[in-house]
């Protein structure tokens, strides 16, 4: 894997439950919170959100910055991000194996765990998603549903 990932927090989320607490540590990887007061300028990078243009081999040129966080949580988040930056989405079609367990609120039909979207994300960017999926315990069904098995 060649590209730099970047993954911004919401600082409530639950660490242990975090599909990508696996990848701490990884040399491609930085891992940030957006607390109160947190901003992050991602200038020149590819941020991966919904009902923008799909993600595709043009991209790898870019760093990737992943938002990590409920999806109710998630506009928080995001309005912590400036700056000149390619937003890129992936195929609805892309499901997720997550079990969802919100009774509170709705999740989008194509949301996915943030381990599957940036599995998904560098595969369709042409780059190697070897042992992205490693500890996440539903990366079998993931990948059969997805016919990437």
């Amino acid at each position: 894997m060649k590209v730099k990932v970047t993954v911004i927090r919401h600082p409530r989320e639950n660490l242990k439950k975090c599909s990508l607490r696996h990848l701490h540590g990884h040399p491609n990887f930085e891992f940030l919170t957006a607390s109160d007061g947190f901003s992050f300028d991602a200038s020149g990078y590819t941020l991966l959100e919904m009902d923008a243009p799909p993600v595709s081999p043009d991209d790898t040129a870019r760093p990737l910055l992943i938002l990590d966080s409920t999806w109710h949580l998630l506009p928080r988040v995001r309005n912590k991000i400036y700056g000149n930056f390619a937003s890129r989405s992936l195929p609805p079609t892309i499901r997720t194996a997550y079990p969802r367990a919100s009774k509170m609120h709705k999740d989008p039909a194509s949301g996915l765990a943030s381990v599957e979207a940036l599995y998904s994300a560098l595969k369709l960017m042409g780059e190697s998603a070897d042992g992205i999926l490693e500890a996440y315990p539903f990366a079998a069904k993931f990948l059969e549903i997805n016919g990437w098995r």
